[in-house]
């Protein structure tokens, strides 16, 4: 099956992948965008599992405040490289996540901190569990699952912190 030009790169469009992987997962799908999306998002899962056990002490700390200046939120994001850190990408993650952060103001970053009995809903009260408020669609860690399999880097979020006046 031939796969054309225009096919791959509205591929790479829709998903940042490399020619390459594109024109594979296309072949693979037999020219199917919706499936070759879907074999792409696999793969990235697969090569983020494996980025996982990697040691990230690189990184960025992003701040914002909202206007009027009742609200703040900070988070620092750690990946393997000061390379990948100055990326726009790394820099548009951690942009991302302080906002996220003041604006549902998550109490715990994932479901395992959650004290045992607590009875709280993790999609409400812990980070990575939390539809991404730009496209509901998708949750924090798939965000950040995206993010490693495109960078090819180990990415997480360290710590965070939310401010609000008279809280």
């Amino acid at each position: 099956m031939q796969i054309s030009v225009a096919q791959i790169k509205e591929l790479r469009e829709r998903t940042s992948a490399g020619v390459m992987e594109c024109k594979s997962a296309l072949e693979e799908a037999g020219a199917d965008l919706e499936r070759a999306c879907q074999i792409l998002q696999e793969r990235g899962l697969a090569k983020a599992e494996k980025k996982k056990g990697r040691a990230a002490s690189q990184g960025l700390i992003e701040a914002y405040v909202h206007p009027g200046g009742r609200i703040g939120a900070m988070v620092e994001v750690n990946c393997e490289t000061d390379f990948v850190a100055r990326t726009d990408e790394f820099k548009s993650l951690a942009h991302d996540l302080v906002l996220q952060i003041a604006a549902t103001n998550p109490r715990y970053l994932s479901a395992a901190d959650i004290p045992e009995g607590a009875g709280l809903n993790p999609e409400e009260v812990c980070l990575l569990d939390q539809p991404f408020i730009k496209d509901e669609k998708r949750k924090i860690g798939q965000l950040i699952t995206e993010v490693v399999a495109k960078m090819g880097e180990n990415v997480t979020v360290r710590r965070f912190a939310r401010f609000e006046l008279g809280e």
